[in-house]
């Protein structure tokens, strides 16, 4: 499969969407109450996926991780990686995330690291894909999000309680009037069950 390359103005404008988001959804509703901190002092790196600067996603997600091992917790925590061409498909979507793991696994850097994903189509299973459980996960572009276990430990620590959120951020998709829905993901494309 080849993609097609992205212009600078391009992967600007896909990084400016996908900030956009990040800020009014993520922050927004407080869908993670972890990003606060690591948002307001600049420590998350939003890149682009552009396979025609000739590395594939696994070379990329390498480099990702090597930056982030590299990097002070207190200057770059956390990166979104971006994959605006080639990912449309979930379910190819989802295969590549499995990938992703497998590879941090091979890696031996499960337990250091894990994957947070997201999808303009995300679909969590046992669910409708109209249902409003699936927008907590439903990103302008498709979106492999590299954490460090580390901060997820130190929330925890704090006092986070990482299970009760989920159900939270459910109910909260739930509580969204229409026009909320409308505004707020007006990225999306709707679809009939």
């Amino acid at each position: 499969m080849r993609y097609k390359q992205l212009e600078a103005a391009a992967q600007a404008a896909v990084i400016a969407n996908t900030q956009h988001w990040f800020e009014s959804l993520v922050l927004g509703l407080n869908l993670c109450p972890f990003a606060h901190q690591p948002a307001k002092h600049n420590r998350i790196r939003f890149t682009v996926f552009d396979e025609t600067q000739g590395l594939g996603l696994f070379e990329v997600l390498a480099a990702e991780v090597a930056r982030l091992d590299s990097s002070d917790i207190n200057e770059l925590e956390t990166t979104l990686l971006i994959l605006p061409e080639g990912f449309d498909d979930f379910y190819f979507y989802t295969i590549t995330v499995q990938q992703a793991e497998s590879w941090l696994n091979k890696q031996g850097l499960l337990g250091v690291y894990q994957v947070a994903n997201f999808h303009p189509d995300y679909q969590f299973s046992d669910t409708d894909f109209n249902d409003r459980s699936n927008l907590t996960n439903r990103s302008p572009y498709p979106i492999l999000h590299l954490l460090r276990e580390q901060s997820l430990t130190a929330a925890i620590d704090n006092g986070a309680n990482t299970d009760a959120i989920p159900e939270r951020n459910i109910e909260r998709m739930e509580r969204l009037s229409e026009q909320e829905v409308a505004t707020l993901f007006h990225y999306l494309t709707p679809k009939a069950d």
